[in-house]
């Protein structure tokens, strides 16, 4: 049963991944009524915190952080999409993700699953 939470607690770790990419790009296009604008932050907004991912946040980054600056680069991370989710007005799921990001990010640690 607990190898089954592990994997479920990695899959919801992937999943609140994309849950901060969308909802970048929902903040991108709710945020003027400018066609250009919506444009420019809806679909660049996820590429540059998709770089971001790669280089600093992903199993395979370029830079790989560790210990406590690990820490606060997801904290920040996952801070910014659930602020992305509420200034898009959506504030019921911008504290669900975030309160999801804790609780995956200490069963992670908990079950020693970081890369």
């Amino acid at each position: 049963m607990l190898t089954a939470a592990k994997a479920i607690n990695l899959t919801l770790a992937f999943l609140l991944e994309l849950a901060v990419l969308f909802s970048v790009g929902l903040w991108g296009f709710t945020f003027s009524s400018k066609s250009a604008v919506k444009f420019l932050l809806g679909i660049g907004g996820p590429l540059l915190f998709i770089v971001v991912w790669a280089v600093f946040g992903s199993p395979s980054a370029a830079v790989p952080l560790h210990g406590a600056v690990r820490i606060a680069f997801e904290v920040v991370w996952f801070g910014l999409g659930a602020l992305a989710l509420y200034a898009a007005g959506r504030v019921v799921p911008a504290a669900v993700l975030f309160v999801l990001y804790v609780i995956n990010a200490v069963l992670i640690r908990v079950w020693h699953q970081s890369a």
